[in-house]
């Protein structure tokens, strides 16, 4: 069960970060046209801060989840 709860929050905290990172990208396109997002209050850059910042989190449990079945194969 403890799998399940984890691909759970992997898969949230990716979706977040993609949804983001398309985010950031949209405003940078804008923001060269004079424009911005008004309903986004940051910078595109700050928003691939936050983006990249959940992804570590990701990366980290998949590392995790990749740790636990290396050592679940070498027992047996």
């Amino acid at each position: 069960m403890k799998l399940k709860h984890e691909n759970i929050f992997m898969g949230t905290l990716f979706t977040l970060a993609m949804f983001l990172l398309f985010i950031a990208f949209v405003d940078w396109i804008i923001r060269l046209f004079g424009w911005t997002l008004s309903l986004v209050p940051y910078q595109p850059g700050r928003l691939l801060e936050l983006s990249s910042f959940f992804m570590i989190f990701v990366i980290a449990v998949l590392l995790k989840q990749i740790r636990d079945g290396s050592k679940k194969t070498s027992e047996g």
